[in-house]
């Protein structure tokens, strides 16, 4: 890829980039992770990190666990992280309803335990988690009770997404005032093995269609999250790394935030959609375009124990 924006990392490169920056923001499955499995070479390169003074942060769309629960699987894979260094959605969906919106009022949850767990750390109420079983006919569905304080519906990943938890939120959605805020657009979560399972994004898409509104999303690449992370560690942009394996989210929320980007191959992006972003016209696409790729983040173990 010479002469393009993207250059592969490698060599002296890799410590004339790290000397630039003082803050490494991670995405985690598809970078550090796979599923269960830590991706070779990752909690040494963290570890490392940390150890040369850097600030090392992790960014995930995923808000199926709580930071605590991201931290404990983390310290079993060898990577050592504190709580405050975590940024999920789950958490970060919480801050934005209790700091931007300034929520007086429940919120109506189409999402996980760990999603119910991080809102009442904030002191937001919620409503909504667990299974939500349907009766009656379908004029009976058009007056399910609804609670009179609840003035958010809030989507992030649902196992129990049904027909019911949809129009109950379609119900909320039509009242003045309710405000609307998803997790994240993600259509699809990869699995091992080139496998995938349909994602949040697929699950905010109906209820925004059955409301007939667009949702505020808090997730990458909305620069929300970066801000979170910037407003309680005073990262400064110019000097932050963001590495991650989607360019959709990761590289495009370094974009938005004017970080520099890094794309690791161990996950769903490829080199080739990367440079099929850079031929694009689309002032979008361009934004998908990451300054650096590597095969993996192993491949900074070299620079850090050099």
């Amino acid at each position: 890829m010479s002469g393009s924006k993207c250059t592969r990392l490698s060599g002296a490169l890799v410590k004339q980039l790290l000397e630039s920056v003082d803050s490494v923001l991670f995405d985690c499955d598809g970078v550090i992770w796979r599923g269960d499995q830590a991706i070779p070479g990752a909690s040494q390169v963290i570890n490392l990190l940390k150890e040369r003074g850097k600030k090392v942060f992790f960014v995930t769309n995923n808000s199926s666990k709580t930071r605590k629960m991201y931290a404990d699987k983390m310290a079993t894979m060898g990577f050592i992280v504190r709580e405050e260094e975590v940024f999920g959605t789950a958490y970060c969906s919480a801050m934005y309803l209790k700091t931007i919106c300034k929520l007086e009022g429940k919120v109506y949850l189409i999402g996980s335990n760990a999603m119910k767990q991080e809102l009442e750390a904030v002191g937001i109420q919620q409503t909504g988690v667990g299974p939500d079983i349907i009766s009656g006919k379908q004029a009976d569905w058009a007056n399910v009770p609804l609670d009179p304080e609840v003035k958010a519906v809030v989507v992030g990943f649902d196992e129990h997404f049904s027909y019911m938890k949809l129009n109950r939120a379609f119900q909320y959605l039509t009242q003045r005032g309710c405000l609307f805020v998803g997790t994240n657009r993600d259509t699809r979560l990869p699995l091992e093995e080139g496998k995938a399972v349909p994602g949040t994004g697929c699950l905010l898409q109906a209820v925004e269609t059955a409301a007939q509104r667009q949702a505020q999303t808090v997730g990458k690449p909305s620069t929300f999250m970066f801000d979170c992370v910037a407003a309680q560690f005073g990262v400064d942009p110019t000097r932050c790394l963001m590495v991650g394996d989607r360019l959709d989210t990761d590289i495009m929320l370094g974009s938005n935030c004017g970080l520099k980007t890094l794309l690791t191959l161990t996950g769903v992006s490829t080199v080739e959609d990367a440079e099929a972003n850079e031929k694009s016209d689309s002032v979008e696409r361009q934004k998908m375009v990451p300054d650096y790729y590597v095969e993996s983040i192993a491949d900074l173990l070299p620079a850090l124990q050099g």
